[in-house]
């Protein structure tokens, strides 16, 4: 379970740029909940999954995972409970690394393993083998491939399986399908909903698409201007299309709030 009470975060404090990027947000996630965010540029998305993990920490407010207070604990340490994918495919790997050794550095981390100990035999190989075939994208014959080589969706998709082989506490999906052209996105949420439901791992996925966001998960919340404004569980989405969604998200933030990008999505995404 995943609790956040009083989050505030402000930069720039004391110059004319201060902003304050979260404002006393609260938060709570049971366990196995699948919870889509949508905001605004500047919402306080980004900033909110930055203080899950650790990036920074925060000037007030409290985070607890699985009942253990993390709010000063250091980011490498956060990386073994919570794994992160960002938008960049270029993120979250070793380019010159080959896709059999990002494999095996996920999994040394997941698992407290000695990196190249021993202990990585060839079973683990044979592991990573079936767990590429399971993306059916023939990575699995390329294992010896620097993974800077492949192509932004293959890159995200065994991104997506490094933060999951061994399942996290929680996942952090950082708009990671947004860099993708429609088709390898699809594919990847695909990918998502398929691994997120099988492991039952508790997730956070930030979107700019109104329709990822209401055919994703179990929940949708709404930020603007660093707090939670919207709470809609599932039976609350029920029944909800993507006007309405969109209908509810300018009652929320206010229709200035509804960029572009979002009416784009909502209505050829």
């Amino acid at each position: 379970m995943l609790k956040i009470t009083g989050l505030e975060k402000t930069f720039a404090n004391g110059t004319p740029n201060r902003h304050t990027a979260l404002c006393g947000l609260d938060l709570t996630l049971q366990d196995g909940d699948f919870v889509t965010v949508l905001g605004s540029n500047g919402a306080g998305k980004t900033t909110l999954f930055n203080a899950i993990a650790g990036t920074f920490f925060c000037d007030r407010g409290r985070i607890e995972l699985d009942g253990k207070n993390i709010t000063f604990m250091p980011e490498h340490k956060r990386a073994r409970m919570i794994s992160r994918i960002f938008q960049d495919p270029m993120k979250g790997t070793a380019p010159t690394l080959t896709i059999e050794e990002n494999l095996a550095l996920a999994y040394a981390r997941g698992t407290g393993r000695r990196l190249f100990s021993p202990s990585m035999t060839k079973k683990d190989c044979s592991r990573f083998r079936e767990l590429l075939a399971a993306l059916g994208m023939g990575l699995e014959d390329r294992m010896t491939t620097p993974i800077g080589l492949l192509s932004g969706g293959q890159r995200q998709a065994v991104t997506l399986l490094m933060c999951t082989m061994v399942p996290p506490r929680l996942l952090l999906l950082d708009e990671h399908t947004a860099a993708l052209d429609p088709v390898t996105a699809e594919k990847v949420l695909a990918l998502t909903r398929e691994i997120v439901r099988r492991d039952s791992i508790t997730t956070m996925m930030i979107t700019h698409n109104i329709a990822s966001a209401l055919a994703l998960g179990n929940r949708t919340i709404i930020l603007n201007h660093g707090s939670v404004v919207m709470d809609l569980d599932a039976e609350m989405r029920t029944g909800l299309d993507e006007t309405e969604l969109l209908a509810l998200y300018r009652s929320a933030c206010g229709s200035g709030a509804v960029s572009d990008r979002t009416l784009l999505t909502e209505k050829n995404g």
